[in-house]
């Protein structure tokens, strides 16, 4: 049941944080906002597979996958010339 709540409660904070973030202006941001998104259901669903801890597991996606999206981001920013 615990489960069940911290998923209901993790979508919707997921998608405004999106939201939030749907205007980036460079690579970076946007590479971010992509990753942690997209890591972050990555991992609630590896984390409720797994052990039933999707809340922990979609955390633990969701600083990964931005961490690692705003460095292609950022590389990209580099290659296309923004400082």
């Amino acid at each position: 049941m615990k489960h069940k709540i911290a998923m209901m409660l993790l979508v919707p904070a997921l998608m405004v944080g999106a939201i939030g973030c749907a205007g980036p202006s460079n690579h970076t941001e946007r590479g971010a906002a992509t990753g942690a998104v997209l890591g972050g259901l990555a991992g609630a669903v590896i984390g409720h597979n797994k052990n039933r801890r999707g809340a922990e597991g979609a955390a633990i996606g969701a600083v990964v996958g931005g961490l690692l999206g705003g460095a292609v981001g950022n590389q990209q920013d580099k290659n296309a010339g923004y400082k």
